[in-house]
C-alpha cells in the first residue's frame, strides 16, 4: 500500500517538475513541442447561451481532453497575485482589452504544462476574431478542428434570460444580451468562414445528448496525425 502511494507521489512530483521545466522553454520551443505532440486542438465556438461549457464538460469526461477558457485563465492569473496578474487586473479595471500576446501566452503555457497528461485541448470561446485565430496558429500550434454551435438569437436570448433568473449575472438582461449577440455575430462569423474547411456546424437547438452525439461523431473522425489543410 505504502509502496504504491510512494510511486504515485513520485510520479506526480516528476510530472510537476517536467511541467515547470517546460515553462522555461522559449515560446518557439513550446510551440514546436505542441505541434509535435499531434494532439487534437479544437476551437469551440458559439454565441452566449449556446451550451459550449456543457458540451466541453462532456467531452472532457469522455475523451480526456483539457478544457481551456481564455477568460478563466485571465481570472486565475489575476487571483494568483503574480506580476502578470497585476498587469492584467490593472488593464481590466481601466476598461481596456488584455493584449492578445498575453492571452496567447496564458493559453500556450496552460497547454504545455498539461501536455504529458492531456489527450487533446478544447479552446472554449476562442478565437473571437480572425486575427486571434491567425496569431494562435502562428505562435502556439495548428488548430485541428472547429466546432461551431449554431442556434437562433431568439433561442439564445430565451436561455440567457432564463439563466438570469438565478445566475445573478449583471449581463443576463435583455438589453445587454442584444449587444452581446450583435458583437458575437460581427466578430465570430468571419472566424467560421476563415475555418470553412475545418469547421463543423452543430445544430444547438436540440437536447444536450442529441448535440453531444453529433459532436462525438466529429471528434471521432479526427485523424490526429495529419496536419490540417491550409485555409
Amino acid at each position: 500500500m505504502f509502496h504504491l502511494m510512494y510511486k504515485f507521489m513520485d510520479s506526480m512530483q516528476r510530472l510537476a517538475q517536467d511541467a515547470a521545466d517546460k515553462l522555461n522553454l522559449t515560446p518557439a520551443e513550446m510551440a514546436e513541442l505542441l505541434a509535435k505532440s499531434n494532439l487534437p486542438v479544437i476551437f469551440v465556438l458559439g454565441g452566449p447561451g449556446s451550451g459550449k461549457g456543457t458540451q466541453c464538460e462532456k467531452l472532457v469526461a469522455k475523451y480526456g481532453f483539457t478544457h481551456l477558457s481564455s477568460g478563466d485563465l485571465l481570472r486565475a492569473e489575476v487571483e494568483s497575485g503574480s506580476d502578470l496578474g497585476k498587469q492584467i487586473k490593472d488593464t481590466m479595471e481601466a476598461g481596456d482589452l488584455v493584449p492578445l500576446e498575453t492571452v496567447l501566452r496564458l493559453l500556450r503555457e496552460a497547454m504545455i504544462t498539461s501536455l504529458e497528461t492531456s489527450k487533446g485541448f478544447l479552446i472554449d470561446g476562442y478565437p473571437r476574431e480572425v486575427e486571434q485565430a491567425v496569431k494562435f496558429e502562428e505562435q502556439v500550434c495548428p488548430c485541428t478542428l472547429v466546432i461551431y454551435f449554431e442556434l437562433s438569437d431568439e433561442v439564445m436570448t430565451q436561455r440567457l434570460m432564463k439563466r438570469g433568473e438565478t445566475s445573478g449575472r449583471v449581463d443576463d438582461n435583455e438589453e445587454t444580451i442584444k449587444k452581446r449577440l450583435q458583437t458575437f455575430h460581427e466578430h465570430s462569423q468571419p472566424v467560421v468562414c476563415h475555418y470553412e474547411q475545418r469547421c463543423k456546424t452543430i445544430n444547438a437547438e436540440r437536447s444536450v445528448d442529441e448535440i453531444f452525439e453529433d459532436v462525438c461523431k466529429e471528434v471521432d473522425n479526427l485523424k490526429c496525425g495529419e496536419q490540417p489543410a491550409a485555409e
